[in-house]
């Protein structure tokens, strides 16, 4: 079938990714699978992670239908927007629905995008995963292909307000190498080795990070352990937790 919505909706964010200056450093996009299918794992420290972290697939001529909460398919702009581009809608307190229509994606070829931190890390480090992403992946027989973003917190985060004028922002995006299950491997420990090379990725995406903070006042989107002011994970814990 036909993509009617998703190249329009890509054309246009790179028109505004242009006229906003943003900067791109995309490493890694060899690894994509020019086909069948694929779950896309990335970090997640930004509202628009989901469009960054896309666009990685694009030089493989390859599109990502993302899980999101459902509660932005009810929006009446993003909504019809999300379902026309055959992203995933996920109830929290019905998820087994939304797993089983990302199975059914992942053995007819599809790359599914997942966020398995669940939420916004608000203090820009890693939280831990869940366990889904590897389930699923090893049900569908597919590989896991890690993701890491920086740079896109400056843009929208939570707890912040927006930045998207002419911001001339750096972004940083790596794709690492598809992973597999070793033999006889158990979700928990496919969990903990992907959320290990997504840890890995990321320290190398922000080594390569070109920003610098305007000014003391600027340093609310780099780690504490970076020097910067954002929450230390414990911190950011319990604002989850609130």
């Amino acid at each position: 079938m036909a993509e009617l919505v998703y190249p329009p909706v890509i054309g246009f964010a790179r028109v505004m990714f242009k006229a906003q200056g943003l900067r791109f450093d995309i490493g890694g996009t060899e690894h994509v699978p020019r086909e069948g299918g694929a779950l896309l794992v990335s970090n997640h420290i930004g509202y628009l992670d989901f469009i960054f972290s896309g666009m990685t697939v694009l030089p493989a001529k390859r599109l990502v239908r993302f899980m999101a909460k459902e509660s932005v398919f009810r929006h009446k702009v993003s909504g019809p927007l999300m379902r026309a581009m055959k992203h995933i809608p996920v109830d929290r307190s019905e998820g087994m629905h939304a797993y089983a229509h990302a199975l059914t994606a992942l053995r007819s070829g599809e790359i599914i995008g997942v966020f398995p931190e669940a939420t916004i890390s608000q203090s820009f480090t890693l939280k831990s995963f869940k366990s889904g992403a590897a389930r699923l992946a090893m049900e569908a027989g597919v590989p896991l292909l890690p993701v890491a973003l920086w740079g896109t917190q400056r843009m929208w985060t939570k707890g912040h307000p927006r930045q998207l004028g002419r911001n001339r922002f750096p972004i940083t995006i790596r794709v690492g190498e598809q992973m597999t299950p070793d033999e006889n491997e158990k979700p928990g420990a496919l969990t903990r080795r992907v959320r290990l090379r997504v840890q890995e990725l990321l320290e190398d995406a922000q080594r390569a990070y070109t920003g610098r903070p305007n000014g003391p006042e600027d340093r609310w989107w780099l780690p504490a352990h970076l020097g910067g002011t954002a929450p230390t994970p414990e911190q950011a814990a319990a604002m989850d937790r609130e």
